[in-house]
């Protein structure tokens, strides 16, 4: 067993779930990845709290019948949207098609098993639970076991996605973290994004990381500035130059009159 077995007659405390955070609509929501279910499908009251506007979105369904637990379910029409899945290094986004229920009673998306087998959705159930999308190296987590939360949130910062995406593409983060913690880190990393160089802001283009470096001209040299002042072997000059190129493309070096630093 990969944990210990509840006492007899306490199974049902557990309370296990393949329900996940995800962002739709720039807004934090839940979602059931629902391997039982055979369509993707989400409640009319719930899908409000995403899109008012849900009436003039919907594409018309017809003739199929619908069931759950032997009561028959009520199709208003099949609404498309993206659905973002968080994830420290690099979200994925995927596009689906919720048909939306006049009397279904489940507070949360559902993800039904057609997409998870388009886009290759697997569910761990190893130690540390765990399910993965397609061929992406990325682990999510279920943190709705720990925490509810029964109501759509703005909290989606269009921006912090793109940092995550651009910036911290090659970042390593250590799996001991857990996803709050790994929130938590991304969300300070961000907080301070300006300390990172990019295209458009590179390093030397930051106040307050200037260094003031003293070169002394006059004899005696020290040892070090004996040596020639160019590598002469090819391969040396050429990572040189290469060296010097990326550092002045991040706007290190800088100029001041006749003098460089």
């Amino acid at each position: 067993m990969q944990k210990a077995k509840p006492a007899r007659g306490k199974d049902y405390k557990a309370r296990l779930s393949c329900i996940t955070n995800i962002v739709i609509k720039n807004k934090e929501a839940k979602i059931h990845l629902h391997s039982g279910a055979f369509c993707t499908c989400v409640e009319k009251d719930y899908l409000g709290m995403i899109y008012t506007n849900w009436k003039e979105r919907l594409m018309p369904i017809e003739g199929i019948k619908f069931s759950s637990s032997s009561q028959d379910m009520h199709p208003l029409g099949i609404l498309e949207a993206e659905i973002i899945f968080p994830h420290s290094e690099g979200s994925i986004r995927l596009k689906v098609e919720f048909v939306l229920m006049n009397n279904c009673t489940s507070q949360h998306l559902i993800l039904g098993n057609h997409y998870l087998n388009i886009y290759g959705i697997d569910i761990n159930n190893l130690k540390d639970r765990y399910f993965t999308i397609g061929e992406k190296r990325q682990k999510f987590s279920f943190p709705l076991e720990k925490r509810e939360i029964n109501v759509i949130k703005q909290v989606y910062n269009v921006n912090k996605e793109i940092f995550v995406s651009d910036q911290l593409i090659e970042a390593q983060i250590s799996p001991e973290l857990t996803f709050e913690m790994k929130e938590e880190l991304i969300e300070i990393l961000f907080q301070y994004r300006e300390a990172f160089a990019s295209d458009n802001a590179p390093l030397g283009a930051i106040k307050g990381h200037e260094v003031d470096i003293m070169l002394n001209l006059e004899r005696i040299y020290p040892p070090l500035l004996k040596r020639p002042a160019y590598p002469a072997r090819p391969r040396a000059r050429e990572a040189l130059e290469t060296h010097i190129d990326e550092l002045m493309k991040l706007g290190v070096p800088r100029t001041f009159g006749t003098m460089k630093k």
